[in-house]
C-alpha cells in the first residue's frame, strides 16, 4: 500500500487544525503555511474533505475550516480510507473494483493478503487524530 499526497496533506491537514483548534475557523492560507503545501493544491484537499464530512468550511470575512467532529474521534484510518477512496489493497485482487480472480477458491496467498490489509486498517485506527496532533 502506498499512500497518495492527497492522503498524507489530508492527514497533515486535519492534525494541523487540530492543534490549533478553536471556535474559530482556521484559515487556509495558514494551513497551507504552516504545512508547506500550496494554497492551490490544499484547497482541493479540503474541498474533498468538506464533501467527505471531516471538515467543515465558512467562506468570507472569518472563514475557514474546522474538524467536523472531534479530533478524538478521529482516527487515521478515518482519513487515509476516506482519501485513498477505500481501495488500499496490498495485493490487485483486494482492490475494491478488482476482477473476479479465477484463483479465488485455490489460492494459497489470499488469506495472507487479506490478514495483511486488515493488520494495515487496525494499525490506522489505533491512532486519533488527538494523539496525533499533541506529539
Amino acid at each position: 500500500m502506498k499512500i497518495s499526497t492527497r492522503g498524507r496533506y489530508a492527514l497533515r491537514t486535519i492534525i494541523d487544525i487540530a492543534r490549533h483548534d478553536s471556535d474559530e475557523y482556521i484559515r487556509l492560507k495558514d494551513i497551507a503555511k504552516r504545512q508547506q503545501i500550496s494554497e492551490k493544491y490544499l484547497e482541493s484537499v479540503v474541498k474533498f474533505l468538506v464533501d467527505n464530512n471531516m471538515l467543515e468550511g465558512k467562506r468570507g470575512k472569518n472563514g475557514g475550516y474546522r474538524l467536523a467532529k472531534p479530533s478524538d474521534k478521529i482516527t487515521a484510518w478515518d482519513v487515509i480510507s476516506v482519501t485513498e477512496e477505500g481501495d488500499l489493497a496490498p495485493v490487485a485482487c483486494l482492490e475494491k473494483c478488482a476482477e473476479p480472480c479465477p484463483l479465488k477458491k485455490t489460492c494459497p496467498t489470499l488469506a495472507m493478503w487479506k490478514q495483511f490489509a486488515k493488520t494495515e486498517q487496525e494499525f490506522f485506527k489505533g491512532y486519533t487524530i488527538r494523539e496525533l496532533a499533541d506529539k
